[in-house]
C-alpha cells in the first residue's frame, strides 16, 4: 500500500494504521515502537521510557558524576570521561558544520578505538544516526550498505581507505568521507584533524524522543541480503537496566575488555553501554583478535571482565602458552552467541578460577535476553530469562508448549528493533506485534533454556530426522577434534547426508583411519544413522566477523570428498 507521497512504508502498510511502523520519507519520530510503554518487562525492572530521550546521556551523565575518572584505555592511550565527552562534542559539532541534517545517516567503518565511541556519542547527541558497519565487509556489500542507508557522510579507518575506495567500482558515488587514526593524506578524503579543527567542546542535546531512530547495525547476511536493523534512543538504557543491572553487575572499578568488536551488537553493549553506564573503564583494542593478541592485552591492561565467544575461549584455552600467562586480573568472563563445550568451560575455569557465564542475545534485541547467572552456571544451557524480557515457546501452530516440550522462541522487551530498514517482508516475518520471532527451537527446564536448533534445520537421513548441531556437539567433545561444523549435504542421487568439516588438534593427522574412528565415535555416542557420511579436514574453519563459524563459506568450499 502506498502513502500520500506515492511511496511505500517499510512494512508496506499505511503509516496511520495500527500496523504501520515507519514512513521512510518523513522524520524518524514516526517510527512506531511496537512494545507498549508499560510492558510487563519494563514494569518488572522499573523502566521509564520517557526518561531516555537521547542515548548520549549514558556518556554525558559522567561529566557531572565522575569527569576525571578513566573512561578508556588501550594502545591509543588513556582518556578520562571529561576528555571523551569533549571529543564527542567536537564530532557532533563537526557533523553539524558538515551539513548533516537531523535523522540522516552517518556510515561508521571503524575499529575499536576511542574514535568509535566519541564519534558515535557525538552523532546521536546531535540527532544524527550512526550506521555501524563491519570493517571486514567486502566492497560490493559495503556499496549496498551505503546506498541502502543513504549515508550522507562516512567515517573510515585510515588503513581501510583503499578497500573503501573500491566501492566506486560498484558504480556508487561516495559520500563525504573522513579518514581517522592515520597521518596519511588521501586526495579524495578529508583527514580527521581538519574535520575537527576549531570545533567546540560543548554540545547541546538535540530534542530527540525516546522512540526516535538512534542507530543501525546490519545483520551478517548469513540467510540472504543483510538487513538494516534499526534501534531507538531508549534501547541502550533498556539493556543496561535489564542485563547490565541484573546479570553483569559492573562496578566503577571494573575494566571491561570486549574481544567482539563494537560494530556488533554484543561488542557494542560490552564497550559502549555497560562500562560507560556505570562510570567504569573500557579497554579498546583495534586489530585482529588472535589468541596471542588477546592474551597480551589481558597481561598489559589488566581487565577485570572479559567478553568473548565460544570460539575465542576455545582458542585461548588451547593456546600453546596459556599456562605461562598471567590472567589473574580477570574476576568475570562472559560468553554469548553459541554454546560452550564442557571441556572448554572446565579448561578456562582451571586457568582463571571461574567458568564463562553464558548467554544468548540478538542484534534485533540489541543484547542478551537469556543468561546463566554469575553464581549458577548450567552447562549446555543458553541461560534463564533476563529480567526485563519475556520469553514464550510455541508450537509451529502457534499454541503454547507444555513444560519440557520443544518450541520456537519468541522474545519481548523494550530494546527490540521496530523494523528492518526498507525490508517490509523481513519485518513482517520477524517483528510480530510486540514479540520478536527468533526462529530458534528451545526446551525449558527449571527456568533455563536449552537450544535445540533452528526451526528449519532438521534434515531427514535414512527416513529419520537428524539435528546436525547434535552431531556437531558430539564431535566437538572428541579429544582429537579442535572444532568442527556439521552441515546438510545433498548427494548426486538427491539423498540427504551429513557432512562434517573438521579441524583437528595440533599433531593429529587426517587419514582414512581417523575418519573411520570419528564415525565410530559418533555411532557409539549417539546412534549409527547420525554418523556423518562425509568427513573432510581443514586447517582452520572460516569465521564470520563475529567469530562464529561461517557456514555459508563452508558450503561454497569446493573439495573432493570421499564417501
Amino acid at each position: 500500500m502506498s502513502n500520500l507521497n506515492g511511496s511505500e512504508t517499510h512494512d508496506g502498510s499505511h503509516p496511520n494504521k495500527p500496523n504501520g511502523r515507519v514512513d521512510t520519507n518523513l522524520h524518524s519520530d514516526l517510527i512506531i515502537d511496537p512494545v507498549s510503554k508499560q510492558s510487563p518487562g519494563a514494569i518488572e525492572i522499573g523502566f521509564d521510557r520517557s526518561a531516555h530521550k537521547n542515548c548520549s546521556e549514558i556518556l554525558w551523565q559522567n561529566l557531572s558524576k565522575k569527569p576525571d575518572k578513566i573512561a578508556l584505555i588501550g594502545p591509543a592511550g588513556i582518556l578520562t570521561y571529561r576528555e571523551v565527552i569533549a571529543d564527542a562534542a567536537r564530532w557532533g559539532n563537526a557533523f553539524i558544520s558538515a551539513g548533516v541534517q537531523r535523522g540522516e545517516r552517518i556510515a561508521f567503518l571503524l575499529d575499536d578505538t576511542p574514535t568509535f565511541i566519541a564519534a558515535f556519542y557525538g552523532a546521536v547527541r546531535a540527532g544524527f544516526v550512526p550506521v555501524l558497519m563491519n570493517i571486514q565487509t567486502k566492497p560490493d556489500v559495503l556499496a549496498y550498505f551505503l546506498k541502502d542507508a543513504d549515508a550522507k557522510l562516512a567515517i573510515v579507518e585510515g588503513n581501510l581507505a583503499d578497500v573503501y575506495s573500491d566501492v566506486t567500482r560498484e558504480g556508487l558515488e561516495l559520500p563525504q568521507t573522513i579518514l581517522v587514526n592515520t597521518d596519511v593524506e588521501h586526495r579524495f578524503f578529508l583527514n580527521v584533524r581538519k574535520f575537527l579543527k576549531t570545533q567546540k567542546t560543548e554540545l547541546d542535546c538535540a530534542d530527540t524522543n525516546p522512540s526516535d531512530m538512534a542507530f543501525w547495525m546490519y545483520s551478517s547476511g548469513t540467510t540472504g541480503l543483510p538487513k538494516g536493523i534499526v534501534h531507538l534512543h531508549h534501547d541502550m538504557a533498556y539493556v543496561q537496566a535489564s542485563f547490565g543491572d541484573n546479570v553483569l553487575k559492573l562496578s566503577e572499578d571494573d575494566i571491561c575488555y570486549s574481544v567482539p568488536k563494537s560494530y556488533f551488537a554484543y561488542g557494542f553493549g560490552n564497550s559502549l553501554i555497560f562500562p560507560i553506564s556505570q562510570g567504569a573503564t573500557a579497554l579498546m583494542m583495534p586489530g585482529p583478535p588472535h589468541p596471542k593478541n588477546v592474551l597480551d592485552a589481558i597481561e598489559t591492561y589488566k581487565p577485570t571482565v572479559l567478553f568473548g565467544l565460544p570460539t575465542l575461549f576455545t582458542a585461548l584455552s588451547r593456546s600453546d602458552d596459556i599456562l605461562n600467562r598471567d590472567l589473574g586480573s580477570l574476576r568475570q568472563s562472559m560468553s554469548a552467541a553459541e554454546i560452550l563445550s564442557e571441556e572448554v568451560y572446565n579448561a578456562w575455569k582451571r586457568k582463571v578460577g571461574h567458568g564463562p557465564t553464558e548467554g544468548l542475545g540478538s542484534t534485533e534485541m540489541l543484547h542478551v535476553y537469556l543468561s546463566n547467572k554469575l553464581n549458577d552456571h548450567r552447562i549446555g544451557a543458553a541461560g534463564a530469562r533476563v529480567s526485563g524480557f519475556e520469553i514464550k515457546l510455541e508450537t509451529p501452530h502457534g499454541t503454547p508448549v507444555d513444560s519440557g516440550q520443544e518450541g520456537v522462541m519468541y522474545v519481548r522487551g523494550d530494546s527490540s528493533a521496530p523494523i528492518y530498514w526498507r525490508r517490509p517482508d523481513k519485518t513482517r516475518d520477524t517483528m510480530r506485534g510486540e514479540w520478536v520471532y527468533t526462529g530458534d527451537r528451545f526446551i525449558e527446564h527449571d527456568g533455563y533454556y536449552y537450544f535445540q536448533g533452528r526451526a528449519d534445520d532438521l534434515i531427514k537421513i535414512s527416513g529419520q530426522w537428524v539435528w546436525p548441531l547434535e552431531v556437531e556437539r558430539c564431535l566437538n567433545e572428541h579429544p582429537e577434534v579442535h572444532e568442527c561444523a556439521v552441515l546438510a549435504h545433498q548427494l548426486d542421487d538427491k539423498r540427504m547426508a551429513l557432512r562434517a568439516v573438521i579441524s583437528l588438534v595440533p599433531n593429529v593427522e587426517a587419514s582414512d583411519k581417523k575418519t573411520l574412528s570419528l564415525r565410530n565415535y559418533v555411532k557409539s555416542m549417539l546412534t549409527p544413522y547420525k554418523s556423518p557420511r562425509l568427513i573432510e579436514y581443514i586447517a582452520e574453519l572460516p569465521k564470520t566477523g563475529t567469530g562464529k563459524i561461517d557456514r555459508q563459506a563452508l558450503v561454497k568450499i569446493s573439495k573432493s570428498i570421499k564417501e
